[in-house]
């Protein structure tokens, strides 16, 4: 286990550790607990959401030699189970369809099928990438999918679910797994953190939440990087500001100084200085990603805050003693009520974000939005990649 990477070494064993996909997760495990198991299934969503992981957990509990009636996790003790977890288990066959996916793999599956499990009551068939398999190889699957024998159990799993033919999907029982949401991501960063006995700030965490995309095998490859990189740290906590540079993002300095030109009308500056972060070799595609995210936060806070001031404004409420923005600040406690939708900002770079967005009107932030994400997707076609930036800039400063 010492070599494994961080998504190996703590996959989940029993349903009570996957995090998300609460609706899956109760689907199966009713139809484990009550004995009514489909011959088919097929996972759908996005990378690193968990449906390699549920088919796996899937198998083992059908297959668990110690699991009693109306129960539904494994027992992980039995053989089976160890088998199953110490990816040897001869019952439970798992296809890679980007490299299997023509018709004489089907065939040598359908031979296969034939065959009693060796040990298990169920033999399990995990297909991935089931998106993958040729017209003809997945037509060829069709009639073993409506009726296999009954100790086949097949489960297909596609990040493409619209690339699957209308006649497999009337097949299998259809589940759509969804990314993760950052919470559910930092909660889990935080249990594997515990477990390696490792600090880091939750800041930190919640960059590599963000970078993540909703992928928890994504967040837990990132935190497995930061914490190798740390091995080389003298100081005790990994700090936000210590990752930046290993995970390639642009600094929150940098941002916030351009957006002090933008908000000064500084058109000079901020072209001078578009120039110096790529003299200096920096990504302007993320730079412009991260520019994007943060008036994002910027126009987030604004919209939301306004709409505080206004119920309170309604109800009559002196939580305001002042109506400068000023004051606003001094009940900490409303002051991070928005702390679930701002992340992976310190304390002082979030006071910076909250005098920044007073600058500029909300139309305005939407406006430059806009303008911002025109130029990233023109960067990447373009033959000089800061000119659609530029002129984005440009035209968001005005005159």
């Amino acid at each position: 286990m010492v070599n494994l990477v961080l998504y190996r070494k703590y996959r989940p064993k029993t349903f009570a550790e996957v995090i998300g996909q609460e609706h899956i997760i109760q689907t199966l495990t009713n139809a484990i607990s009550s004995g009514i198991i489909s011959h088919a299934y097929l996972f759908s969503g996005p990378m690193g959401t968990g449906k390699t992981t549920l088919a796996r957990l899937l198998a083992k509990a059908v297959n668990c030699q110690n699991r009693k009636d109306k129960e539904f996790e494994p027992c992980n003790q039995c053989s089976s189970c160890l088998e199953i977890n110490q990816a040897r288990s001869i019952d439970l066959i798992e296809i890679d369809a980007a490299s299997h996916r023509g018709i004489d793999d089907i065939r040598d599956l359908r031979n296969g099928i034939r065959v009693v499990p060796t040990k298990s009551k169920y033999k399990v068939y995990i297909i991935d990438e089931s998106h993958q398999l040729t017209r003809d190889a997945a037509n060829a699957l069709l009639k073993t999918l409506e009726e296999p024998p009954a100790h086949a159990i097949f489960i297909l799993a596609t990040t493409e679910i619209h690339k699957m033919i209308p006649t497999i999907l009337s097949r299998c029982q259809r589940f759509d797994f969804r990314k993760l949401t950052l919470s559910e991501i930092i909660k889990r960063l935080e249990t594997i953190c515990k477990k390696e006995k490792s600090k880091i700030e939750k800041s930190a965490l919640e960059i590599i939440a963000l970078n993540s995309r909703g992928s928890i095998r994504d967040a837990e490859s990132l935190l497995d990087q930061v914490l190798t990189f740390s091995g080389t740290m003298d100081q005790k906590e990994i700090k936000a500001e210590n990752i930046k540079d290993l995970l390639g993002l642009v600094e929150i300095s940098a941002i916030q100084k351009f957006i002090d030109f933008m908000s000064q009308k500084d058109k000079s500056n901020a072209l001078y200085f578009l120039n110096e972060i790529t003299e200096a070799g920096s990504d302007l595609q993320e730079f412009t990603k991260a520019l994007i995210n943060y008036l994002r936060q910027a126009l987030i806070f604004k919209l939301v805050w306004e709409s505080t001031d206004k119920s309170h404004a309604l109800s009559g409420s002196t939580l305001l003693e002042d109506d400068t923005r000023k004051n606003k600040g001094d009940n900490e406690k409303d002051r991070w009520l928005f702390n679930g939708l701002l992340t992976g900002l310190t304390k002082e770079e979030f006071e910076k974000l909250e005098q920044q967005a007073e600058k500029f009107p909300s139309k305005e932030l939407q406006r430059i939005l806009d303008l911002l994400l025109e130029a990233e997707n023109k960067m990447k076609y373009s033959p000089i990649p800061q000119l659609p930036l530029e002129l984005a800039i440009i035209e968001a400063i005005g005159e």
